[in-house]
C-alpha cells in the first residue's frame, strides 16, 4: 500500500508539472493577461497532460493484463502487434474518410487491434514461449508496419501523407479537452473491467486446469483480454497514434510492486505507465533541441535498451 501510494504521488507530481512546465511563458501571460494564461493552461496543456495519464495508463494496464494472459514478461502491446493493428486500422479509415473522423478512427484501430491480437493467439498459442511469441509478434507488426506503409504511399494527396507521417510516430500536441474525454471514456471502463479479472490472471499462474476448476472459462477470459486491450489501446491510438514500449516497461515494474502476483499488477502498471509517459511528454518539451520530438520517438529510445536488457537478463536466466 504504501509504495502505491509513493507511485501515486509521484505521478500527482508530474501531472501538476505537465500543467506548469515550461513555466516563465505561462506566468508571462498570466501576468500580461490572466484570461489568455488561464485559456493556455485549460486549452493547451491541460487535455495534453490529460491524454498523456490515460494513454499511459491504458498502455499499463493492458500490457499487464497481455503479459498474465501469456505468463510472458516480454509481451506488451506494441510487441504482439495490437499498436501496430490498431495504427493500420485508423490509417484505412483516416485514407478513406480524412483525418476529420476520430470516432471512425477509433472503431478503425479497434478492429486493427483486435485482428492483430487474435492472429497472435492462433500464431503463438495463449500460453507462447518467448522465442514463438517475438517471432509472431514481430511478424504481425511488420505486416502491419508494410501495409501502412502501403497506405501512405497510395494516399490522396501529399498533406495527407504528412499528416499521417506524423500522427504516427505518435504526439499528444495540438488535442483538444473533446479528444482527451473521447480517449479517456473507453479507456478507463477498460482498466476498470481489466481490474475485476485480476483474480483468474493470477491463478493462470497456477496452470489451466486450476482456472478450470475455480470456475473460470479459460477461452471467455482470453476473449476477454483480448478484446478489452483492443478496444482501450485502439481509442487512444486513434487520437493520439502510435505509442510504444510503455506497456512492456510498466508491467515489469509493477510487478516488483506485487511479489509478482501479475493480475494484481494491472492497477500499479496502470499508475506508472501514466507516470512514465508523462515524463517522456516532459522530455519532449524541455529538451533544448529548437523543436518539439514525437513521444513516440521518445518512449522508443527510452524503452528499447530496456527491453534489450530484458531479453538478455532472461537468456542470463535461462542458461544458469
Amino acid at each position: 500500500m504504501t509504495s502505491r501510494m509513493g507511485v501515486a504521488a509521484v505521478l500527482a507530481a508530474l501531472f501538476a508539472l505537465s500543467l506548469l512546465l515550461p513555466l516563465a511563458p505561462l506566468a508571462g501571460l498570466i501576468e500580461q493577461d490572466r484570461a489568455l494564461g488561464i485559456a493556455v493552461l485549460v486549452e493547451l496543456r491541460l487535455p495534453r497532460a490529460l491524454l498523456a495519464l490515460v494513454y499511459g495508463a491504458m498502455l499499463g494496464a493492458s500490457g499487464a493484463a497481455i503479459q498474465a494472459l501469456f505468463a510472458n514478461p516480454l509481451a506488451s502491446p506494441d510487441l504482439t502487434g495490437t499498436t501496430s493493428g490498431a495504427a493500420l486500422g485508423a490509417v484505412v479509415v483516416a485514407y478513406l474518410l480524412g483525418f476529420n473522423a476520430p470516432f471512425a478512427h477509433a472503431v478503425g484501430a479497434v478492429a486493427g487491434a483486435i485482428g492483430a491480437l487474435l492472429l497472435l493467439l492462433a500464431l503463438a498459442g495463449p500460453r507462447a514461449e518467448t522465442g514463438t511469441l517475438l517471432l509472431s509478434g514481430l511478424a504481425i507488426s511488420a505486416l502491419a508496419g508494410a501495409l501502412t506503409t502501403l497506405a501512405l504511399a497510395l494516399a490522396p494527396s501529399p498533406f495527407a501523407f504528412y499528416d499521417a507521417y506524423d500522427w504516427l510516430l505518435g504526439s499528444l500536441v495540438d488535442r483538444s479537452l473533446s479528444q482527451a474525454a473521447f480517449a479517456a471514456m473507453p479507456s478507463l471502463v477498460t482498466i476498470a473491467l481489466l481490474l475485476r479479472l485480476s483474480r483468474p490472471l493470477d491463478s493462470l499462474t497456477l496452470g489451466e486446469e486450476v482456472v478450470q476448476s475455480l470456475g473460470h472459462d479459460l477461452a471467455r477470459l482470453r476473449l476477454q483480454i483480448v478484446c478489452l486491450s483492443a478496444i482501450g489501446v485502439g481509442a487512444c491510438v486513434a487520437i493520439c497514434g502510435a505509442i510504444g514500449f510503455i506497456g512492456l516497461v510498466a508491467p515489469v515494474f509493477a510487478r516488483r510492486l506485487t511479489r509478482g502476483h501479475p493480475g494484481r499488477a494491472i492497477l500499479p502498471a496502470a499508475l506508472i505507465g501514466a507516470g512514465l509517459l508523462l515524463a517522456a511528454d516532459l522530455v519532449t518539451r524541455e529538451a533544448p533541441l529548437g523543436r518539439v520530438l514525437p513521444i513516440g520517438v521518445v518512449t522508443a529510445l527510452l524503452g528499447a535498451p530496456f527491453f534489450l536488457w530484458l531479453v538478455a537478463r532472461m537468456r542470463w536466466r535461462l542458461s544458469r
